[in-house]
């Protein structure tokens, strides 16, 4: 493998917060929208105990937040650094959560924002469009006992 996780520390906020943001940096700074309170909602959200961040090599490139939800394993967020995308790094991330809601005999499930690009890596992994809002797409991937 590839790609290694580390729990996170309550120091690695502001990283994690700058991935957050990192695709809508250039939106924000030409709205001039305040930041305080999106970091400040983004901090209520961001839970320590259910973030790892996503190392490669030693190097921090990524985090995942993660936690139980309708008896379901729940991706909350999946964020990798531009400089390291397209390298399959997320589908390396993804086939490792799979594998530990297969293990826990849990299904995985995610919500996307339906610009993103990633819904066609999350469909090519078997995930599949639940329900949606005016923002998201809700997806699940089954278990699959076989692994």
């Amino acid at each position: 493998m590839r790609v290694s996780f580390r729990p996170a520390d309550l120091k690695d906020f502001d990283y994690c917060a700058s991935l957050y943001f990192a695709g809508r940096a250039k939106d924000l700074r030409e709205s001039d929208i305040d930041m305080v309170p999106l970091i400040a909602d983004l901090r209520k959200r961001w839970h320590v105990s259910q973030v790892r961040i996503i190392t490669l090599e030693g190097r921090d490139v990524g985090w995942l937040q993660s936690t139980e939800q309708d008896g379901a394993l729940f991706i909350v967020q999946l964020f990798i650094e531009a400089s390291s995308q397209g390298q399959g790094l997320g589908s390396e991330v993804l086939h490792r959560v799979i594998e530990e809601g297969r293990q826990r005999n849990q299904a995985v499930t995610l919500g996307v924002v339906k610009t993103n690009p990633a819904m066609r890596l999350y469909a090519r992994l078997g995930f599949r469009t639940t329900h949606e809002d005016d923002r998201k797409f809700y997806m699940k991937r089954d278990i699959d006992p076989a692994g």
